[in-house]
């Protein structure tokens, strides 16, 4: 491996950690809650506000229709005005941070709502409050689901980093275009895939080894 083959791939795989890191800690910051609001507050639920829970789940699954790529067009307008351009891993952060937090508070409901509706109702008779049952019922009792949803939203995110890359967005994805494809780098295009292959094993295997310490820790002290 050349030099500068081994430089570019270096560059281009922190590029790629870095948005994928960062993408996945501000989604999550703003998936959790919103997947914690839609739980609770669909009929039935803890704080029953059904024309609420319509509302935002509307608007989320109006986000997730769009392709990947044309959402992340359409951010660009937001990009530039955090950021102050659009261009780069920090303004492609941004369009990707909205684009997958929708995705992740689906997640985020599908998990919870996994909890068996008993243990719900006994932390009630008890006199939890709402918080307190989300807090010490809900994403406990979820919490391997959680985690396995949470390591498929970070390959998927590693997969859209891919895309911004078609955009300017740097990271692999940019790499793989720009060199490995428009300049016929067979080299380029075989190591691009090769990481990101590798990234997305490590992140399955991660999530399922945590999934699993999780459920033999619960299964210890039930």
């Amino acid at each position: 491996m050349s030099n500068n083959l081994y430089d570019m791939l270096s560059k281009g795989t922190f590029e790629t950690l870095y948005m994928v890191a960062v993408t996945t800690v501000i989604a999550l910051a703003i998936g959790l809650p919103i997947g914690v609001i839609l739980t609770i507050s669909e009929k039935g639920g803890i704080v029953p506000f059904p024309k609420f829970n319509k509302v935002v789940g509307a608007i989320i699954n109006i986000i997730r229709s769009l392709p990947e790529l044309i959402l992340i067009i359409i951010l660009l307008p937001v990009a530039r005005l955090i950021v102050g351009t659009t261009l780069g891993t920090d303004a492609a952060i941004v369009s990707l941070s909205i684009g997958s937090a929708p995705f992740i508070a689906r997640i985020i409901e599908n998990s919870l709502k996994e909890v068996p509706q008993g243990k719900i109702e006994a932390a009630e008779a008890l006199g939890a409050s709402p918080l307190e049952i989300i807090i010490k019922v809900l994403i406990p009792e979820a919490l391997p689901s959680l985690v396995r949803g949470i390591t498929i939203a970070i390959i998927s995110i590693t997969g859209f980093t891919a895309i911004v890359g078609a955009i300017g967005g740097g990271g692999l994805g940019s790499l793989a275009i720009r060199f490995g494809y428009q300049r016929f780098r067979t080299d380029v295009l075989i190591g691009t895939v090769v990481i990101l292959v590798v990234i997305v094993q490590a992140v399955q295997i991660i999530g399922d080894l945590i999934a699993k310490l999780i459920n033999k820790k619960r299964f210890k002290f039930d």
